[in-house]
């Protein structure tokens, strides 16, 4: 205290420290910054007083106000759940081949089935829906339907689905296995023929006649599939067991059948058609067969060697 003195060039008291020469000036703080500083004092203390603030064994000051993060949270989820609620309401009222006709409660179905879908499907068929050709999981986004794309046949194939025991005929077609059927020739002639369907071989007389004997009456003569029975459709570039030679040959010899569960015992009713709606958006969804003309090419089935899901 006693080596303060003024800074003649300033004018400020030192605050009486020195060190090699250079000294501190006592300047004092800044009014602006003094004021804030108390405001933020003033501040603090209504907080405290107002919101929860000091904590205790097992719980904290409630505060004037009653407000905490924890209550807000609930509101906000309870209207929440109130707004998803109806929507759940409208979307178990409607029935699933008239969701079309409301492109709203589409829209959000669709919203909801793929937050279900990654939950539920994509260990199967992929992040994308993309399914793998490696494993037999099919594609969703394509085209083609071994069971049906509209809306009814994606509802019924998930509600239900695919080859399960306990389950009616509708989703049950397994193709046989023709080992020990054909010679090598044989069996050779008739790949190349399945081949031709899709313009990836040239025909031969001796394979169309072995597959007009033997797997027409499944696929059709042109290979356009019948969804009735399930069976895939074979004209088209679109493989799910793969589509060279040798992956034909190993379906045609010791045919590869997959199956889906039954997401109907497993999941609400809503969540079966939000998925639906799901599914049905990827791409692929199309009119109910009725709607669909009679003069327009065959849209049957589903990728070759399909497991039998949508």
């Amino acid at each position: 205290m006693a080596n303060k003195r003024i800074d003649q060039p300033t004018g400020t008291e030192t605050v009486g420290h020195e060190w090699d020469g250079i000294e501190e000036l006592n300047t004092p703080l800044p009014r602006w910054w003094l004021w804030t500083f108390y405001l933020t004092i003033i501040f603090a203390i209504g907080y405290v007083i107002a919101y929860p603030a000091w904590p205790m064994i097992d719980r904290a000051t409630a505060g004037m106000l009653g407000w905490s993060s924890r209550g807000a949270l609930a509101q906000e989820m309870t209207a929440a759940d109130r707004a998803q609620q109806s929507f759940r309401e409208q979307l178990a009222a409607i029935d699933v081949v008239k969701l079309r006709d409301n492109p709203e409660l589409m829209q959000r179905a669709v919203a909801g089935g793929a937050a279900a879908f990654k939950v539920n499907c994509s260990q199967c068929h992929g992040s994308g829906a993309a399914g793998s050709q490696t494993l037999g999981y099919p594609n969703l986004n394509d085209d083609d339907w071994l069971w049906g794309g509209d809306l009814a046949a994606i509802h019924y194939s998930i509600d239900r689905g695919i080859r399960q025991p306990d389950d009616n005929e509708e989703r049950q077609s397994v193709m046989p296995s023709f080992d020990g059927a054909f010679d090598s020739a044989q069996l050779d002639a008739v790949t190349q023929h399945v081949l031709s369907l899709s313009g990836n071989a040239d025909a031969s007389a001796a394979g169309a006649q072995i597959y007009g004997d033997n797997c027409a009456a499944c696929h059709g003569p042109a290979g356009q599939g019948d969804r009735a029975q399930g069976a895939p459709r074979l004209n088209d570039q679109i493989w799910l067991r793969g589509g060279t030679a040798a992956d034909i040959k190993r379906q045609i010899l010791n045919p590869r059948m997959g199956a889906m569960p039954a997401w109907g015992e497993r999941l609400d009713p809503v969540t079966v058609k939000m998925l639906t709606a799901y599914v049905y958006s990827l791409g692929g969804g199309e009119e109910a067969q009725a709607e669909i003309s009679d003069s327009a090419e065959p849209q049957p089935e589903a990728e070759a060697g399909n497991d039998g899901q949508p």
